[in-house]
């Protein structure tokens, strides 16, 4: 894909079996809300009949343009979030769907584009907005968080042992007059707060990664989109969500639990309880060759479940099969 002076490449990760478990009905219409660079979208659209239909969500407007490719009457591609997919849809009069893919985390033009902030590999400005065109840059919210913030932030979502001595670092930096405002800066000041790291692992790892899923909200917008896709499918429709690290795996793992046993009313305990509204059908893995092929695809985790408009005690398991495994 050519962008600008410079081309970066994406290679979709499981992309054969995320398909296949997403689209059961060729006729249907289906959401991919990660339209990235089109991988799965490509695939998707040569699974369905003249009559299917995809709508592909991003909030990356880069990605958008790089949809123009794609010209092919049966998909529609929406520049937003897809955390906002009910109202969108309902604009376009959808309120049902044969299928939802989510397919997580950041992509490798993002990664590899040094002017989108996302990699300390690189030094460029600290920007990491998944949408450029709104939002607080992580260079804005490392000029204005306090110590506890930042903390809590570094803590919660890269999982750093070391956040305390990070947090104040980053404060003492900016105290002393020199705001960071490259990603360079903020590696050089994570790499002098963090005294042990796993081998082959880059000091600011889990520090970038903290301020990427803050800047972008992603963890809140993933418990949005999850409830979103599950309020617009249909019975027997798909929802096909890749994670890329145990903070997003640990969320869509739990909605699909949550959501696949009866549920009482506390408010009313002796109604009959909310019969279950998902079926768990599957967790995949990368196979061995795909990640000597794609070192990304070694953290995926693809968790497959398919609506249910009954009880789950009354639905026959064999839908399930050639997912690879059951349960969540």
């Amino acid at each position: 894909m050519k962008l600008g002076a410079e081309a970066w490449t994406h290679t979709t990760v499981l992309l054969q079996e995320a398909v296949e478990a997403l689209v059961h009905s060729p006729d249907g219409l289906y959401v991919d809300g990660t339209f990235g660079r089109g991988g799965h979208a490509r695939a998707i659209l040569a699974r369905l009949s003249p009559q299917g239909r995809l709508i592909a969500f991003d909030k990356d407007p880069q990605a958008i343009a790089a949809g123009a490719d794609i010209a092919d009457p049966r998909q529609r591609l929406v520049h937003a979030s897809f955390s906002a997919m009910v109202p969108q849809l309902a604009q376009l009069g959808i309120a049902q769907l044969q299928g939802v893919l989510l397919d997580l985390g950041v992509s490798s033009p993002q990664l590899d584009d040094p002017a989108r902030g996302f990699s300390f590999r690189f030094d460029a400005p600290l920007d990491m907005r998944m949408d450029t065109t709104r939002g607080e840059t992580a260079a804005d919210f490392l000029a204005r968080a306090d110590e506890r913030q930042l903390t809590q932030v570094i803590r919660d979502y890269g999982e750093e042992r070391f956040a305390v001595q990070v947090a104040k670092a980053l404060v003492a930096r900016r105290q002393g007059g020199a705001a960071i405002r490259t990603t360079g800066e903020l590696a050089q000041v994570v790499a002098g707060a963090v005294k042990t790291r796993e081998q082959g692992q880059n000091p600011a790892t889990r520090t970038f990664q903290a301020l990427r899923i803050h800047v972008n909200a992603e963890l809140e917008e993933l418990e949005q989109g999850l409830s979103a896709a599950l309020q617009l499918l249909a019975p027997a429709g798909r929802l096909v969500v890749i994670s890329f690290h145990s903070l997003e795996d640990r969320i869509v793992k739990s909605f699909i639990a949550r959501e696949s046993r009866d549920e009482p009313d506390r408010r009313a305990p002796f109604a009959p309880p909310r019969p279950t509204r998902l079926r768990a059908l599957g967790r995949i893995r990368a196979s061995a060759a795909e990640v000597a092929a794609n070192p990304r695809a070694r953290s995926a985790v693809m968790r497959v479940a398919e609506r249910t408009a009954v009880p789950y005690a009354s639905v026959t398991p064999a839908s399930g099969r050639g997912l690879g495994g059951t349960g969540v």
